[in-house]
């Protein structure tokens, strides 16, 4: 999450990737006894809010469904010079369905 925050320095198939972690969560979480979610349930929903912030929702975010998480790309992107195409998407997240918004701000 912090590296989320501060401003993401992978590609795109990379945060996919990071992600799995919380795709097993959510498979895992029904799982677990009520007891453990009732004591866990507040930090796992800092954390997810934590992500909502530091995230903007794709364009067709109302498809996300139940892994809401998936369907969504860091504020802060932060590349090598060399890999910056002035608007567009910086190499390593090309593959994105859409047009990076300009609320997805890149760093050199």
């Amino acid at each position: 999450m912090d590296e989320v925050e501060e401003g993401y320095s992978w590609c795109a198939p990379d945060f996919s990737h990071d992600l799995m972690c919380r795709n097993t969560l959510a498979e895992a979480w029904p799982l677990l006894p009520s007891r453990v979610r009732a004591i866990r349930q507040r930090e796992l929903d800092s954390i997810d809010e934590r992500y909502r912030r530091a995230t903007i929702p794709w364009p067709d975010s109302t498809k996300a469904g139940a892994r809401w998480w998936t369907r969504r790309v860091p504020r802060h992107l932060w590349i090598e010079a060399s890999e910056h195409r002035g608007t567009d998407w910086p190499l390593g997240w090309e593959t994105m369905p859409f047009p990076r918004p300009a609320s997805v701000e890149v760093f050199t």
